[in-house]
């Protein structure tokens, strides 16, 4: 919920039954005497046994029959903590609703105590919530009368500190103030204190605490029936007046009506033949270029609608068609759907649009399905991670998205193992557990039922076990994590006893009993892990950095994480890889490395291990990149005595993550995730922060620093001229294919990802942006330009990356 939005329920729409939890009395008692009592001997003690009579008054007549607790007696404090429910549903209530609390004493008769008074609505007509502590009239009983004579609150110029702490607490608990753990310790001990001192001052005083129950959302007084809340008397401030109108957001009738008469299907015969104006035309085209973010507004969706007909040729026009259409008209829905099967086939790109949230129709999301089936394995893999997510927009658990997933995976062991890690991974999601839980099983029932190959192929069994066996090798990766993090001193210590583990009382994950399909390369067997070979990363959370034999005599690298949820740089890396595809398909290899990288927990991953070094390390021990890379790739007559290959490996590289980082909107760069290869290919790694978001203030809009410059040989050189062509190439390459893009992203808006799950729809709409669809070729590539001028002349990061390094130093 954004700063600026309200959102409320209305008091008519609750059907519920007023409730509220009657909790404990506060205060200093005496237990020889209390107030009204006829106790004959003053000095004889007598074990007070109080109760709570609650009645609801409305507009200060009493409604309903009194309601009492039980009876306590083993108090001070008194602490009855009991749930009391009334008859009458909040819909029956009105503005000026009261509830009245009387504590009676019957260890010597009836005997009076207290009483006090509560309004149900604030002055603001919003029900409260949360616990309230009222302070009782001492030896009067509560009146229910409108205004009372016994109000249960502090009046205003009577409040101390212990009232303005009593309100932040019940904010606090409502959750609208930040939880910290160490700090809330502190602050409530103080609290303590306080309430200690106050209590000494106010003897005489009793409060009786008392909790109303609390909603998702702020409950606003309306009376059932009415169209209309009950206008704020006019004041002679200047105060601005938020003013809810109940017909925001519906539909005109009159507006209805003219669309459902041109919309009527009996026109079906005369627009059968209508062909649009050249002015229409150009509407037309103009409507099937909006990226499918945007929503389309009435005007818009009557013109698709009018010439349907003659836009059945158009592919691209399909979506956009299907948008316009009013699904809860039975007879206009059948008649789209009946367009839909006759339309020109539409791309794969578009198919996922069709499988975003806003499509409901079972008919029009198995239209999906059908066009995703004419995707290659190699297509589908790059799709996969959202095709798995739009399993939350299905009517069913058992969809037909669900059913041609595991039809796919059967046929490939690589998109099966990849189905069966991505699925199992949302079983940690309490909402979609149960749907994620039932493709699982749908992938293993079928699986196990498969027969041997032709081709020598395993039985189905055998490969599920395969699988199984990924998620117990994680499991005991886990394990040493755990067990290396506990290890007392520096990281060699830490590593000695990886080795030690993997040596001894792990010896069998040094020689598998089978071979075991890589989780990262499902393609690649792994029989075993190398100790020697193993090490593990200084930082907080200890990665492992694992050296795996493989069947073929090879070897593989991973690094394994525990600790830290890599969904997010999953995402991203899937990203980076299909992008790269994109690119190749137009013939420009720009020599990026998207490594592999598998979440197989909310908390825990495995990614490929790239033989690298940060910028970082490089400048700090050779000054510059290349003086770097001229120790691997010497050449007295290539440009700064580095081979043509390899310094146009590292340009390229350059500029396909400068815009790749750019449009993602990657964060936090610095020279410490900046990785050098020795081939001259640079990469960047650690995605914490996506579509915009950085820790660091007025970040450039791509991370491009001056030493990367310098080793193109500066901004007045033909190799930077060159670094800047590609990045306009590669800009005006990935810009045609922004709609697979966002529709990719837009299936992703119902996962767990951070910087998504916290703002969907605007994190969706930064990454539109980068793309300035509104510019046509000629005019994005001026635009990048100025970007990456933009860029290399912002001093400012500069001062922040020294300060990064100092933070690391004193890490």
């Amino acid at each position: 919920m954004t700063g600026n939005e309200f959102r409320f329920f209305l008091s008519c729409d609750i059907n519920l039954p007023v409730t509220f939890r009657v909790e404990r009395l506060e205060g200093s008692f005496s237990l020889s005497k209390f107030p009204d009592s006829e106790n004959d001997d003053p000095t004889e003690n007598i074990i007070p046994e109080l109760y709570v009579e609650c009645a609801l008054y409305i507009d200060g007549a009493p409604f309903g029959l009194p309601t009492r607790t039980r009876l306590e007696s083993t108090g001070p404090p008194f602490c009855w903590n009991e749930l009391i429910t009334l008859t009458t549903k909040y819909r029956d209530l009105t503005a000026q609703s009261q509830l009245t609390f009387t504590v009676w004493d019957v260890s010597h008769g009836e005997g009076l105590i207290g009483g006090a008074t509560i309004l149900l609505f604030n002055n603001k007509k919003q029900l409260k919530t949360g616990k309230q502590k009222l302070r009782l009239w001492t030896g009067k009983e509560a009146d229910g009368t409108y205004p009372t004579s016994t109000p249960g609150k502090v009046p205003r110029h009577e409040r101390g500190e212990l009232e303005r702490l009593e309100k932040l607490v019940n904010k606090y608990e409502r959750g609208q103030i930040q939880r910290v753990d160490w700090l809330d310790r502190l602050t409530f001990r103080t609290m303590e204190r306080i309430k200690e001192r106050e209590s000494l001052k106010n003897e005489s005083s009793h409060y009786l605490v008392v909790d109303f129950c609390s909603f998702e959302h702020r409950v606003v007084f309306q009376e059932s029936g009415a169209n209309f809340l009950l206008p704020s008397p006019i004041a002679s401030t200047n105060d601005i007046v938020i003013v809810w109108d109940p017909e925001v957001g519906k539909i005109n009738p009159s507006e209805h009506k003219q669309l459902k008469l041109a919309r009527s299907l009996t026109r079906g015969v005369i627009d059968r033949d209508l062909k649009p104006s050249s002015n229409e035309r150009k509407s037309i085209q103009r409507i099937l270029k909006y990226p499918p973010t945007r929503t389309l507004s009435g005007d818009e969706r009557q013109l698709l609608w009018k010439f349907r007909f003659s836009l059945m040729s158009e592919k691209r026009a399909l979506t956009k068609f299907l948008r316009c259409v009013e699904w809860s008209d039975v007879q206009e829905a059948k008649q789209a759907l009946e367009l839909m099967g006759k339309w020109e086939m539409i791309d794969v790109s578009d198919a996922l649009e069709l499988l975003s949230p806003v499509f409901e129709s079972e008919e029009v999301r198995a239209y999906a399905v059908s066009v995703l089936e004419r995707a290659d394995d190699e297509e589908l893999q790059c799709y996969l991670l959202q095709l798995v997510q739009a399993l939350r927009f299905e009517r069913s658990d058992k969809s037909r998205l669900s059913h041609f997933l595991v039809q796919r995976a059967l046929c490939n062991i690589e998109l099966a193992s990849f189905l069966r890690w991505y699925v199992a991974v949302e079983l940690y999601d309490p909402a979609y557990a149960k749907r994620f839980y039932c493709t699982y099983e749908i992938l293993e029932e079928n699986m196990m039922k498969m027969a041997a190959g032709v081709n020598g192929e395993e039985d189905g069994f055998k490969q599920w076990q395969s699988l199984v066996r990924q998620t117990e090798l994680t499991a005991q990766l886990c394990s040493i994590t755990r067990d290396v993090r506990n290890v007392r001193g520096n990281t060699q210590k830490k590593i000695e006893k990886l080795r030690q583990l993997l040596s001894g009382l792990l010896s069998e994950l040094t020689y598998f009993d089978e071979p075991i399909r890589s989780p990262l390369a499902p393609g690649v067997l792994i029989s075993g892990i190398v100790p020697s070979e193993s090490s593990i990363f200084k930082s907080a959370l200890h990665p492992l950095r694992l050296t795996f034999r493989t069947t073929n005599g090879g070897t593989s690298k991973i690094i394994f994480k525990k600790g830290d949820d890599i969904r997010q740089d999953q995402l991203v890396v899937q990203m980076v890889s299909l992008m790269d595809r994109l690119l190749k398909l137009e013939n420009l290899d720009l020599h990026l490395t998207p490594y592999k990288v598998l979440a197989t927990g909310q908390d825990e991953g495995m990614l490929e291990f790239i033989p690298s070094r940060s910028l970082a390390q490089i400048l700090s021990e050779h000054r510059s990149i290349i003086s770097y890379l001229q120790k691997f790739h010497p050449d007295d007559h290539g440009p700064f005595g580095i081979t043509a290959t390899c310094l146009e490996t590292f340009i390229k590289s350059c500029a396909g993550y400068s815009v790749i980082t750019y449009i993602l909107g990657i964060g936090d760069r610095h020279l410490d995730n900046l990785l050098l290869r020795n081939d001259g290919g640079l990469f960047h790694v650690d995605f914490g922060f996506i579509l915009g978001r950085d820790p660091k203030p007025f970040p450039p809009p791509m991370k491009l620093c001056k030493e990367m410059v310098e080793a193109m040989g500066g901004a007045e050189s033909q190799y930077y001229t060159r670094f800047k062509s590609y990045c306009c190439e590669a800009y005006n390459i990935l810009r045609k294919s922004s709609n697979l893009i966002l529709n990719l992203f837009y299936l992703m808006a119902g996962s767990n990802i951070p910087d998504i799950a916290s703002d969907p729809e605007k994190g969706i709409l930064k990454l539109q942006e980068k793309f300035r669809l509104d510019l046509d070729d000629e005019a994005s590539i001026h635009f990048f330009q100025d970007l990456i001028n933009e860029s290399v002349s912002a001093l400012f990061p500069q001062m922040v990356e020294t300060i990064h390094r100092w933070a690391q130093y004193w890490r």
